[in-house]
């Protein structure tokens, strides 16, 4: 068995003002907030003596290697992804930011937001443009049909709205 991962595809490089706040926030939270106060545990967890046994001490370490990690992540994905703070000049169609209404075959209304990868929320119906139904939405109007294969089936929408936030 190998250990080789095939490269992911790389995901858009898009974000919503707020998707930047949120990003923004966490790297804060992590640098500036929770890693002194776990270096600062690490430090007297370190001073107590014997580390190979000191079970503060290994997990402070891992913490920190974590959150190192999440920090090198969201610090390159801030220099990469492209702020997308307007909408564009036709609103009649599906791009990115876009909210957008679709009545499923049983009539059923589910609103989305196609947002970037880094912002996928489904409790707030967040989906990424990169998603199966993200490719189908972009570019369409309204009254257009789509179907996309799913492990359940085949299921067709209508686009009945579109609509974009004013920022």
């Amino acid at each position: 068995m190998s250990r080789y991962r095939p490269p992911q595809k790389p995901g858009a490089k898009y974000i919503t003002p707020e998707g930047e706040k949120i990003l923004k926030t966490e790297l804060y939270q992590l640098w500036k907030v929770e890693r002194p106060k776990v270096t600062q545990s690490v430090s007297e967890a370190a001073a107590l003596g014997d580390r190979s046994e000191n079970a503060e001490y290994i997990y402070g370490k891992k913490r920190l290697r974590e959150i190192d990690r999440r920090v090198r992540y969201l610090s390159k994905r801030l220099e990469e992804v492209t702020v997308v703070s307007s909408a564009p000049n036709d609103t009649s169609k599906i791009y990115f930011g876009a909210f957008v209404t679709l009545e499923k075959e049983d009539g059923k209304e589910v609103r989305y937001r196609l947002v970037g990868p880094d912002e996928i929320n489904p409790k707030k119906g967040y989906i990424s443009i990169d998603s199966p139904l993200g490719k189908q939405l972009l570019g369409k109007s309204i009254e257009a049909e789509l179907s996309i294969e799913s492990p359940t089936g085949e299921n067709s929408y209508y686009v009945i709205a579109i609509e974009y936030e004013d920022t």
